[in-house]
């Protein structure tokens, strides 16, 4: 064979070696990209409500590619025995900020948050059937009454006691109904500060006390004057104001010197009378016959 021709066929092998190692590291690269890591989580195997105590009957693991969710459960021993702060549903990984405290349980405890309280109010049926008292709901509580040392013809009083508190549960059951409303309830828990639950606690005593709805979204607390019963029956500001009379400012009074006298003589010649009139020494005087 001549020996140039070998020397081509050996650099054409080379060449060939080295662009079938090139390619075979930029696909094996590529193949490794689409094969990530995945981790193993442990999710819900079904829906699980709110205040449950987590079994290991509703809780399966699946794998996660990519990065693993910020507080989610990789073993279910960790999970099991803790009590549910918000509804998780099917599929849903099981993070560390949906449960309570290992050791507090379920229900209603352990839906509470660190340094709130449940404080419970009584409202009328109206109010527990009106539809909007349920868990999760945002409302204001107004109380109405006679303050102390109220002038009694005032009448009642209604002032914005709280504002944007939320719901816990409404009478016995932390859930809402199958239609997701309110139950016939004589009882709502609210979740506020040790300083708001005193004043409730007395409110709850001395006044009778209205819940209102308001939107979640809103969140600015307001400063409502409040209103009396004597307010509603008054005119006030239903009528113009009367015209305010403005009074022309005050002439200023010329000084005058003192009256002057004036003195009237009769004189009579035979059986013609004559009258003259005479003034002070600084007049002038006149004369008429």
């Amino acid at each position: 064979m001549n020996k140039r021709v070998l020397v081509i066929l050996l650099s054409a092998f080379f060449i060939a070696t080295v662009c079938t190692y090139l390619v075979y590291r930029v696909v094996g690269r590529r193949l490794g990209a689409s094969q990530r890591k995945t981790t193993s989580v442990v999710v819900a195997a079904t829906d699980i409500q709110l205040g449950s105590v987590l079994r290991d009957v509703d809780l399966t693991t699946t794998e996660i590619a990519g990065p693993v969710p910020k507080g989610a459960m990789v073993d279910r021993k960790q999970a099991i025995g803790r009590g549910v702060v918000s509804k998780i549903y099917q599929d849903e990984p099981i993070l560390e900020s949906r449960l309570a405290a290992p050791g507090s349980g379920g229900g209603l405890a352990a839906t509470i948050s660190q340094s709130m309280r449940a404080c419970a109010v009584k409202v009328d049926d109206v109010v527990g059937v009106a539809g909007f008292v349920t868990p999760g709901m945002r409302v204001d509580v107004l109380i109405s009454g006679n303050p102390p040392g109220a002038v009694t013809m005032e009448g009642t009083k209604v002032k914005t006691l709280l504002q944007n508190i939320e719901v816990l549960s409404a009478g016995t059951d932390i859930q809402k109904d199958e239609e997701g409303k309110a139950k016939p309830v004589q009882v709502v828990n609210l979740l506020v500060t040790p300083e708001q639950a005193e004043n409730l606690s007395l409110a709850s005593n001395q006044t009778h006390i209205q819940l209102v709805l308001r939107n979640p979204l809103d969140t600015e607390i307001g400063k409502p004057p409040g209103s009396m019963m004597s307010n509603l029956f008054s005119d006030k500001g239903s009528v113009p104001p009367a015209p305010v009379k403005v009074s022309s400012p005050a002439r200023p009074r010329v000084a005058t010197g003192p009256s002057s006298k004036v003195y009237l003589v009769q004189v009579y010649n035979g059986s013609k009378k004559t009258e003259e009139k005479f003034v002070d020494a600084e007049g002038k005087a006149e004369g008429k016959k």
